[in-house]
């Protein structure tokens, strides 16, 4: 019988669920599927993406954690794609590859003043509270007054973190540099800014309600912004998602204000113009232009604009892929370009100018670095699905590797030394964290040095490091 060796370039939901759709899939042929990513643990965006106080999303680990646990899969964390491995080294082991990696880079906002001091792109604010191994150990907490750019739950998550006092924080998984950091922030005031109304924002009805629950921070909205017209009435109307924001919305109108030590101001049909220079190169006001609503859905400018003095501003406008080596990428969409899945390049003869309208055989992609940093974590599965279709309906194009034997790429690996962790690793720093979150009366503490996660997950960790 003919047997698939399948490597998943991307250990989060995206790849996990690719493993388990090709699985549990009506086919002829046996599968070996090895999942290889970047970072020492798995589950990308849920344990680097989720804020530490959404604990009912990092829920779906339950269910990727049973997929990896069957053992039908391996793992091999700490690889780093076009390092460790390569996409020749792929060819000569696996009859083909599905790439899952995700979209981790803000996307750009073109505004005068982004290159100040104290202006921040989201995605590397999300990844500092979630304890990535990557970004430094501090961030830069100074600032009384904020500006975040953005209407979606990214906007909202960031905000939240920046508001919300740090010792609510502590029933969470937060690593102990973050709690430290939040816990010294000076913030007063977080101001989100965006360019359409109530009715046309991004939020989803629970992420919204969350904020307005939070302790010690009043929820601030301006009457201005709920002259509705008649598409936004409509809209409320027929939409319950907009039904359910609009009533939390109205509901913080009637609020009374004043006795919170915070405040988090929801500014709506605001577009972004300028991050303005307080004169010595860090940001000093946010400047934006009043927008009013053009009866079809979308905003014109009126020609008002107004400044806000703010210390910091965090864009929070959307997330963009990264290219990987060897791997068609199009850089104006930030996505593998891919027909359902199916990996596109170029027409060698066209040039750099030509589309990408030609299959590249054996090479897949499913998850945001396919469509685009569109859905919630559960759209992946649909994904997925899709791109394990057409890789089973493929079957006469896939590689013929030369070695693809599964001994031979962990040979591979040890033969370059790296230092990859398995699924018993991750089990072995899992427990870590648990022993730390119970001694310190938590769920968990989550460890952040990615040379301290790798000794735990090999079981080479000789002392706890204090600074985690």
């Amino acid at each position: 019988m003919t047997k698939l060796r399948l490597a998943i370039v991307g250990a989060g939901p995206a790849g996990i669920y690719a493993a388990d759709i090709l699985l549990k899939a009506e086919r002829n042929f046996e599968v070996s599927i090895d999942l290889f990513d970047h970072l020492p643990a798995p589950y990308g965006l849920v344990r680097y993406g989720v804020a530490p106080d959404h604990p009912r999303i990092k829920g779906i680990v339950t269910a990727l954690r049973g997929v990896l646990d069957s053992g039908d899969v391996r793992i091999f964390g700490n690889v780093r794609f076009g390092v460790d491995v390569t996409l020749a080294d792929l060819k000569k082991h696996y009859n083909a590859v599905v790439f899952a990696t995700g979209a981790t880079q803000d996307a750009d906002l073109n505004i005068p003043g982004m290159d100040l001091d104290g202006s921040y792109g989201a995605a590397d604010f999300v990844s500092w509270f979630a304890g990535h191994p990557d970004v430094p150990r501090t961030w830069p907490l100074e600032a009384k007054e904020i500006a975040v750019i953005g209407n979606g739950n990214v906007a909202l998550d960031v905000s939240r973190m920046l508001i919300k006092h740090a010792d609510d924080l502590l029933s969470t998984e937060i690593a102990e540099n973050v709690y430290a950091g939040l816990n010294s922030s000076p913030v007063t005031d977080v101001h989100i800014f965006g360019r359409r109304g109530p009715t046309s924002v991004k939020f989803t009805p629970l992420e919204l309600r969350e904020v307005g629950e939070l302790r010690d921070v009043d929820m601030i909205v301006y009457d201005e912004d709920f002259d509705y017209s008649d598409a936004a009435r409509d809209a409320v109307a027929s939409n319950k998602q907009v039904f359910v924001i609009d009533k939390t919305l109205q509901q913080w109108r009637q609020r009374e204000t004043g006795s919170a030590s915070r405040r988090l101001h929801l500014h709506f049909f605001a577009k972004p113009i300028e991050i303005v220079d307080d004169g010595t190169g860090r940001v000093g006001a946010f400047r934006w232009e009043r927008t009013a609503s053009d009866g079809a859905g979308g905003v014109v400018g009126t020609g008002e604009f107004r400044e806000i003095a703010v210390q910091a501003v965090y864009r929070a406008v959307g997330y963009f892929g990264s290219e990987l080596p060897d791997v068609p990428f199009d850089k104006k969409r930030g996505v593998i370009p891919n027909r359902e899945g199916q990996v596109l390049r170029r027409d060698p003869a066209a040039g750099t100018g030509g589309l990408f309208n030609q299959q590249m055989y054996g090479v897949y992609t499913t998850g945001w670095i396919k469509r685009g940093p569109v859905g919630l974590i559960g759209h992946t599965k649909s994904d997925a699905m899709e791109t394990i279709r057409h890789l089973i309906n493929d079957l006469g194009n896939w590689w013929l590797p030369s070695a693809p034997s599964e001994e031979s790429i962990v040979a591979l690996l040890d033969e370059r030394g790296v230092q990859y962790t398995g699924i018993d690793g991750w089990h072995n720093l899992d427990q870590h964290e648990l022993a730390l979150g119970e001694a310190a009366g938590r769920l968990r503490v989550k460890v952040v040095p990615r040379d301290e996660m790798v000794a735990i997950s090999r079981g080479e960790f000789a002392s706890q490091s204090a600074d985690r």
